[in-house]
């Protein structure tokens, strides 16, 4: 499945094939017979894929698709070693999970400056040097270089945010993430205004800070691929804290939650397990009679806070809530 989306990319990966081997014999004006001296072919290069903190989408790859390593250099004469072809490194935000067309995973990236190989150039060749023995003195024969390899990867991130918000289109998760932080997402009346993920830092008292990340809307059905579908719940895996957000203009609160919540369970089951809060967002529009009569559709052991961004309203309680959850 190839995506627009900069969080899932699809490159295709050749490795360095190694260079061969030299069946050179030494020649020289008082050494007629000098004997096998062909060295060994050099390692083809390597595709490395490394951990980059200062990345934070996988955007640069949309516009470099094919990728190669350069070959190994031939052995030559005297026993010389081919020079080993040159690595390429693929530069990726850590949280990129690399996965195979079938799916399965090759590596994952989890800190910066992180490296693993992903193909592996070829082995050079041996030289005509290593085949000499006393029944073969002069071997007039070498090894070929072994073949790199070649694959198409997938690359999907995963971010790493500490909080991630959940709800359906519209809820007003950008607004909230533009209030909270310094980042600047696209907020528009319309929905799945959020098509990639957006992260920004939330500074809290005394210098300290967490990641929250506003993720594409929800959608019901989104488990079976219906709206953004995958491409949203990918990304809340790794959110330690969920944080739901249901406007105050929504017709049956508790049942979004409801719908919200079995859309996570259904795609990944370990995911209603992680820690969450439940805000209604757009709470401006509400007076305390309002804001009760919506707390009662809830089962009594549900904890609500009434927010809005628009006029920071119990915004620095949503924060210290979330930094409660955070590292209770």
């Amino acid at each position: 499945m190839q995506s627009n989306f900069v969080d899932y990319v699809k490159i295709y990966c050749k490795s360095g094939h190694g260079g061969a081997g030299s069946a050179h014999l030494h020649r020289a004006k008082y050494i007629p017979k000098g004997g096998p001296d062909g060295g060994d072919g050099g390692r083809g290069g390597h595709i490395i894929l490394r951990g980059n903190a200062q990345l934070w989408t996988l955007l640069p790859l949309k516009y470099s698709k094919h990728i190669r390593a350069e070959n190994g250099k031939p052995g030559g004469k005297q026993e010389l070693t081919g020079a080993g072809g040159e690595d390429v490194y693929v530069d990726v935000p850590v949280g990129t999970i690399a996965k195979d067309e079938l799916g399965n995973v090759l590596a994952e990236i989890e800190e910066d400056k992180q490296e693993i190989i992903l193909l592996h150039g070829g082995k050079g060749g041996l030289g005509n040097s290593h085949f000499k023995s006393p029944t073969n003195q002069t071997p007039r024969y070498a090894q070929p270089g072994l073949p790199g390899e070649e694959a198409t990867i997938l690359l999907e991130l995963k971010l790493l945010g500490d909080v991630g918000l959940v709800g359906f289109p519209n809820a007003g998760k950008s607004t909230l993430l533009s209030a909270l932080t310094s980042a600047k997402p696209k907020i528009a009346n319309y929905a799945f205004t959020t098509l990639v993920p957006n992260l920004g830092i939330v500074e809290y008292r005394n210098f300290q800070s967490f990641v929250l990340a506003d993720i594409p809307g929800i959608i019901e059905g989104a488990s079976e691929g219906k709206g953004l579908g995958y491409r949203f719940l990918r990304h809340i895996e790794r959110n330690s804290v969920l944080l739901f957000l249901i406007p105050a203009d929504t017709e049956d609160y508790y049942k979004e939650y409801q719908i919200l919540l079995n859309e996570l369970e259904k795609y990944n089951p370990e995911l209603v397990d992680k820690d969450r809060l439940i805000a209604i967002s757009k709470s401006d529009l509400l007076d305390e009679e309002l804001e009760n009569e919506i707390r009662k559709t809830f089962p009594e052991n549900f904890k609500l806070l009434f927010i809005s961004a628009v006029a920071q309203k119990n915004l620095v309680v949503l924060k210290d809530e979330l930094w409660n959850l955070l590292h209770q």
